[in-house]
């Protein structure tokens, strides 16, 4: 399962007319710089190293609007979902919004869906407002608009129902036809390694015919996917990753027929550089005054820490495109790992996306996602300085926390990181089973959690091997607590998603939990980290623990 992504507006008409539409939205207001400890692609000399997004945005789609950069990226069954991204040089991002609240159909996904949901988007700027397209393999493409990037967004409408209809991306035409290319994904549909271009509706609200297969890359370009349209000089272009997740490469097609016949090329591979299957992204233009640069975003599969996000130099020669520096000169590029950073006329500050959250403002940090659509007696924030997270029933077929909704997580944010909270637990004393705590978060799972029994509160550290096959959990008592006093909550991790769980009664001196614990992959996603408070036994109230703050910060013994 690969994907793609976009660049510039959605105007494809001209060129010139999508770097400069004929009225911009309002600007993104003002943005809260926050700048990671743990990993930040400026360098501030001028140049940036890769990754630009060192965490797991998989299958990115950029536009252009004026001087400013949106990227959307799959959230699967993630809520909120389709994060939203914001940047003045496609360096420095920071998270704007999401585009999804709750993601329909809603019953069906109050419940875990791993790998399910959102796949791969694309984000365009069409008659002054952004048009985002995103498949559900198990339902159909869907098309949710807004004036404001940062929202709010429409509700979602069903282009195009049906399984298997995955990446699509849609292209104006200079006559005025709208088209959508997207790809097949053979685990529903039961075919895939082709493309298919139909023609949309004017209003790009619904498909209008069955389409035509434009491309077979069943014999030289397997499992090609994730398809973005363009066009340039009378060309019709649609890139497109090929031959795999980690192993692929960027293949471009191009044709003076939006139908065909399509030239190919590979216009990069990972060549002689440790960036392993580098595809899958989007096209973009730089502007700065008279000076015009092309660059291109794309994702490397990094297994448990997920598809991070690399920007690369893009050139043309005799109309193809050559992504990243083309060492032989054989017209197909390879990535850079420092590269200087785009013209865009001036310096910006550094920023990232959020990790550390202090839990001061009514609403949650735009880091943290649920694992299901969420029910509004999970949790509060209400301005009180802490988080509290009210527990809430396991539901009865589920095996183990694979299976629970209502885990509170983000995506890890460098190789190597710590993370620490602290809580203070308060059990309803009518139940015992309720457990609140830390928990690294894959198809095998980690954490370190304060769980009620008969005789009051104990630490435990748990370890569920092949989680996603329904394995049940191992749990090893770590020592019996002080239910009402606060406790620290630890994980470091460093080089190989390798995790140390500990914990502190005072702040200071931290002991460690249970054994190294290997993160993994989730189900196309990387691990993640976060929080939760859970119960087994459904009565007519519940008991909380409240958290003062989340901090991400440098593992001591390796620094910045």
């Amino acid at each position: 399962m690969n994907r793609l992504s976009l660049p510039i507006l959605a105007v494809f008409a001209s060129f010139a007319a999508i770097a400069q539409p004929n009225k911009q939205p309002a600007p993104t207001p003002p943005l809260t710089r926050s700048v990671s400890r743990v990993w930040v692609a400026d360098l501030g000399n001028g140049t940036y190293k890769n990754p630009v997004l060192n965490a797991d945005y998989s299958d990115p789609d950029v536009c252009r609007v004026g001087a400013d950069y949106y990227l959307v990226a799959s959230s699967f069954d993630a809520i909120p979902g389709l994060p939203i991204l914001h940047s003045r040089d496609l360096v420095n991002w920071t998270v704007i919004g999401h585009a999804l609240k709750r993601q329909p159909p809603f019953d069906h996904f109050e419940k875990t869906q791993h790998g399910n949901g959102v796949w791969a988007p694309a984000i365009r700027f069409h008659n002054n407002e952004f048009y985002l397209y995103y498949p559900d393999p198990d339902f159909g493409i869907y098309l949710t608009k807004a004036t404001n990037p940062a929202g709010p967004w429409s509700e979602p409408v069903l282009v195009e129902g049906g399984k298997g209809l995955i990446d699509p991306c849609p292209l104006w035409d200079d006559d005025g036809q709208v088209y959508l290319v997207h790809g097949w994904a053979g685990s529903r549909a039961g075919i895939k390694s082709i493309i298919t271009v139909k023609k949309l509706s004017k209003d790009g609200r619904k498909v209008m015919d069955e389409g035509v297969i434009v491309y077979d890359g069943h014999e030289t370009d397997p499992t090609i996917e994730g398809p973005k349209a363009y066009k340039r000089n009378g060309y019709y272009y649609l890139f497109a990753p090929a031959g795999g997740v980690s192993t692929g490469w960027q293949l471009v097609l191009r044709a003076r027929n939006i139908y065909g016949p399509y030239e190919r090329k590979v216009v990069m591979d990972q060549g002689s550089t440790s960036i392993n299957g580098p595809h899958q992204g989007a096209w973009v233009t730089a502007n700065a005054g008279k000076t015009e640069e092309d660059w291109f975003l794309h994702f490397q599969d990094k297994e448990a820490y997920g598809r991070v996000v690399h920007l690369q130099p893009m050139t043309w020669v005799n109309d193809w495109p050559v992504i990243g520096v083309d060492k032989d000169g054989d017209g197909k590029g390879e990535p850079v790992l420092t590269y200087r950073k785009p013209a865009v006329g001036r310096t910006y500050p550094m920023a990232t996306p959020a990790e550390s959250d202090e839990f001061t403002t009514r609403s949650l940090g735009l880091q943290w996602q649920w694992q299901a659509n969420p029910k509004g007696v999970w949790h509060t924030t209400s301005n009180q300085g802490f988080l509290r997270l009210y527990s809430y029933k396991v539901p009865d077929e589920a095996k183990n926390y694979w299976d629970v909704p209502n885990l509170l997580m983000q995506k890890f944010p460098a190789e190597t990181f710590m993370a620490t909270t602290k809580l203070t637990f308060k059990p309803n004393t009518k139940l015992v089973n309720e457990k609140t705590g830390l928990i690294v978060m894959g198809m095998s799972y980690a954490g370190l959690a304060l769980k009620t029994d008969k005789e009051g509160v104990s630490l435990v550290y748990t370890l569920c091997q092949k989680a996603a096959d329904g394995k049940p959990e191992a749990e090893t008592l770590i020592t019996r607590l002080n239910g009402s006093a606060p406790i620290y909550l630890r994980v470091e991790v460093t080089n190989g998603a390798k995790c140390q769980f500990s914990y502190s009664l005072d702040g200071q001196t931290f002991t460690k939990a249970g054994a190294v614990f290997q993160a993994e992959v989730g189900r196309w996603i990387g691990a993640k980290m976060g929080l939760y408070c859970t119960r087994t036994t459904q009565i007519n109230d519940s008991g909380y623990a409240d958290y003062d703050w989340f901090r991400v910060e440098p593992v001591p013994s390796v620094g910045n």
